[in-house]
């Protein structure tokens, strides 16, 4: 087992982020611009969500996935450019935070036991905090926030399946079954702790990695579950972008998951399979990181796509902008979109080229 950091340990691992962001600061470049009628349906996209926002301080998916949806509309606050303590949102991403912190375990997941898909929370909510982490500028928040992902790492790899992966639930309380999508939001959280001086064992990463190499077809296709199933289009692009965050861009998988990625997600595409939007959030990081033409094209095909399905509404003198496709709920759905439209503002170090 993990052993907690102590005290001591948390002060000289704080002192070593700070010095990292004052060194950084000079070199970090101002928040790029969307095109004007992007720039307007994200705003009121935005705006939308922070109507939506409970006094708690989360969100939900029609009553469901508190952890999840307050850690997914909070990241899409965060690619706006706004903290804690600045910018438009800075009201709603500082009680998003106080409401995830408040939902730290003393095991260590942050959520509740009685959620049946808390790993999906859990993993988002690594995410978030640790993206939070990065431009938190008060001592004793970041103290608190370091605490909480500390213990939040040490929860996952106790809950990594012997495969490699991960389940809706931990390999104890699922039996030890896994599945794709939960591994990669696991993946793609350690690694943005990671990134923020958190400790992340690398066996738990070198596993994972194993673990999608393992589930990969010949065709570049990714499968559901290291038990069996056919190729999954969503899962295949998260895959990648998990390969990405793991650091394995010269993988040996990648360009077969690409090439099958790229005959089954264009973004003009009739939704032939589930979860369109949820393989988009990730297939959009994987084309923004490609670059170049590959990037600007397919930006310019998904936001069209996007934009022609926001729905405006009215709130009192207000409008704002709303994505209702798919089953899971609008504050999903909207929370994706939103962030899909913004990664060109280069705002979360773990989107980033």
């Amino acid at each position: 087992m993990i052993c907690y950091l102590a005290k001591k340990d948390l002060c000289r691992l704080l002192l070593a982020c700070l010095l990292v962001l004052a060194i950084g600061l000079s070199a970090v470049p101002a928040v790029a611009s969307l095109n004007a009628e992007t720039e307007k349906t994200v705003s009121e996209g935005l705006d939308w969500l922070a109507y939506q926002q409970h006094k708690a301080g989360h969100w939900t998916a029609q009553g469901r996935y508190p952890t999840a949806m307050t850690s997914l509309a909070g990241l899409a606050f965060l690619c706006e450019g706004s903290t804690t303590t600045q910018g438009l949102y800075a009201e709603n991403v500082r009680r998003a935070v106080d409401f995830l912190t408040r939902r730290s375990r003393n095991n260590g997941l942050i959520g509740d036991h009685d959620d049946e898909r808390y790993t999906y929370g859990h993993g988002f909510a690594m995410l978030f905090l640790s993206q939070v982490l990065g431009e938190e500028e008060d001592l004793e928040r970041r103290l608190e926030l370091m605490t909480v992902l500390t213990k939040a790492v040490e929860f996952t790899g106790r809950a990594q399946t012997l495969a490699g992966g991960w389940g809706y639930v931990s390999s104890k309380d699922g039996n030890g079954f896994d599945e794709g999508s939960t591994t990669i939001t696991q993946v793609q959280g350690l690694r943005s702790c990671r990134n923020a001086g958190i400790p992340v064992p690398k066996e738990i990463i070198d596993k994972a990695v194993n673990y999608i190499h393992k589930c990969t077809h010949a065709d570049g296709g990714v499968q559901y579950s290291s038990k069996g199933g056919g190729s999954r289009p969503a899962i295949s692009a998260a895959a990648i972008a998990c390969l990405y965050n793991a650091g394995e861009y010269d993988d040996n998988y990648v360009p077969n998951m690409l090439k099958y990625c790229k005959q089954h997600l264009k973004p003009n595409n009739r939704d032939s399979f589930g979860h369109w939007h949820y393989a988009h959030f990730y297939y959009a990081q994987v084309m923004y990181r490609e670059g170049g033409e590959q990037w600007e094209t397919y930006r310019q095909a998904i936001s069209k796509r996007l934009l022609a399905e926001a729905e405006k509404l009215q709130i009192g003198d207000n409008f704002v902008t709303v994505w209702k496709q798919g089953n899971v709920g609008p504050v999903y759905t909207t929370s994706l979109n939103l962030i899909i439209l913004q990664l060109e503002r280069a705002c979360l170090p773990v989107y980033q080229r």
